[in-house]
């Protein structure tokens, strides 16, 4: 039998196929669709002009819908996605609906009060971040989403993609996609990561290697013994950015890490894990070691715009972020604190957890990663007392949004963050420059008022202990 990828056995898998190669067009069919307030009405608009207004989804317990992206805004049109996604669930009878329960889309209601105690709300926050919380990740499957950054997933060993409004309709009806088989790039990561890197680095050194669209409809494997010194959620920054190079999907080897989590969580008992045949074949690789890489970001305005940290030490910076579904884990955040606690910051400073999970640990966990001792700080005390603004957990400036989106750029300003994207108007403002960065490198930058290399203030190990794991 031919030996095959990773992604290629889970489409072979799901095609009911022995063996696929790569440019074949298969049908699969889906184990998990999900969508959010952004795209969800529009998908769901499509799904009754084409199924029929009575028409019912194809399982409503395999459906997941996460409003996320524009959430905490007074805009009524936001307000109105939302509704329309309680209309849904309501008629369809879908289980996994995390409703932020403190937005009232009555007309007039302006800003809502954003959750008191992020465990005591139905909310999660940002979809990528809450689908493995939630249970709703597994090796081996098939995730679609109504998302560019939906690959995420594949960091626990599963195809992921993100799809438009149209064939999310078609999946929603029937539970089936039409999809071509990706061949399959690899990306070798030797020794183990030092402590000034985050997987942030590792992949803006890979996009500005292949260029924004050098993985177009292309499967990016990363693997090496310096991807399984990664914890699960650095794995994740990594296949999250995967679209940023025009991947179609990107995944990581299923280790003890992967599999700890997903059996402490999945809301499905069983799932086949798939890994790559000895002899597979690779349309392209490359080779790093972590040992020489140095801390990178990519400059305004594309995530290919690659360069060091330190070479762009003279640039001054007027804002800091840290949050996103690439930058506001919680080991994101205890990365950032470990390099704030004690110090200041120059110039505002905005974080964003990525989930109302993060949140929750946040304020209840120290910056080793376990439960606050008496007298010790918890991470979001520690930010605080840096000077940091907290937001509640969600998208927020990461896709620009309304006007009163918590952290936008409104104005022609620069800012170094943790997020994905830095095209122009991304964060808000057209004029704004964004330079992403790791959240050591952001921290550092929120420091010193310019792009700081965070080796200035890291030198020991962050360990993060039980933080974003089982």
């Amino acid at each position: 039998m031919a030996k095959m990828t990773m992604t290629e056995k889970i489409l072979a898998a799901h095609s009911g196929r022995a063996s696929v190669t790569p440019g074949e067009n298969v049908w699969v069919n889906v184990n998990v669709l999900m969508t959010h307030d952004v795209c969800g009405p529009g998908t769901i608009g499509i799904f009754h002009e084409q199924f029929g207004k009575n028409a019912k989804v194809w399982d409503p317990d395999r459906v997941v819908i996460i409003p996320d992206h524009y959430i905490f805004t007074a805009d009524e049109k936001c307000h109105r996605n939302i509704q329309i996604l309680r209309d849904f669930v309501k008629e369809q009878g879908i289980k996994y609906y995390y409703d932020p329960d403190f937005v009232n889309t009555q007309a007039n209601s302006g800003m809502p009060s954003p959750y008191r105690d992020p465990t005591k709300t139905n909310y999660k926050g940002v979809c990528h971040k809450a689908l493995p919380e939630e249970g709703h990740i597994r090796p081996g499957e098939i995730l679609l989403g109504t998302d560019s950054h939906t690959c995420t997933a594949g960091a626990f060993g599963q195809f992921a993609t993100g799809v438009g409004n149209t064939d999310a309709a078609f999946a929603l009806g029937t539970g089936k996609t039409w999809l071509k088989v990706p061949p399959t790039m690899k990306f070798l990561f030797h020794g183990q990561i030092p402590p000034y890197l985050t997987a942030k680095d590792l992949i803006l050194a890979v996009i500005g290697e292949v260029s924004v669209s050098g993985a177009t409809y292309k499967s990016m494997y990363f693997t090496g013994e310096g991807i399984e010194s990664l914890t699960l959620e650095d794995r994740m920054t990594l296949t999250n950015m995967a679209i940023e190079a025009g991947g179609k999907n990107g995944v990581c080897d299923v280790d003890e890490k992967t599999l700890a989590y997903v059996r402490a969580r999945s809301t499905r008992p069983n799932w086949t894990v798939q890994n790559d045949d000895a002899g597979a074949s690779y349309c392209f690789e490359h080779t790093w070691d972590l040992g020489t890489m140095e801390p990178m970001v990519a400059k305004p305005h594309s995530p290919d715009n690659k360069d060091t940290a330190h070479n762009c030490r003279h640039v001054k910076v007027d804002r800091a972020y840290i949050g996103s579904c690439t930058g506001g884990k919680i080991t994101d955040m205890i990365f950032a604190a470990s390099i704030l606690k004690g110090n200041s910051v120059k110039v505002p400073t905005f974080v964003v957890p990525g989930s109302t999970e993060v949140h929750s640990d946040m304020k209840k966990l120290a910056l080793t990663g376990e439960p606050t001792k008496p007298g010790e700080k918890s991470i979001e005390q520690v930010l605080l007392d840096a000077g940091c603004q907290v937001g509640p957990s969600g998208c927020s400036a990461c896709l620009g949004g309304p006007a009163d989106t918590f952290g936008r750029l409104n104005e022609a300003i620069t800012c170094i963050s943790t997020t994905n994207r830095n095209f122009p108007g991304r964060m808000g403002h057209k004029e704004a420059g964004v330079y992403l960065a790791s959240p050591l490198t952001v921290a550092a930058s929120a420091l010193t008022g310019h792009v700081t290399d965070p080796r200035e203030y890291v030198s020991e190990p962050i360990m993060t202990g039980h933080a974003g794991l089982v």
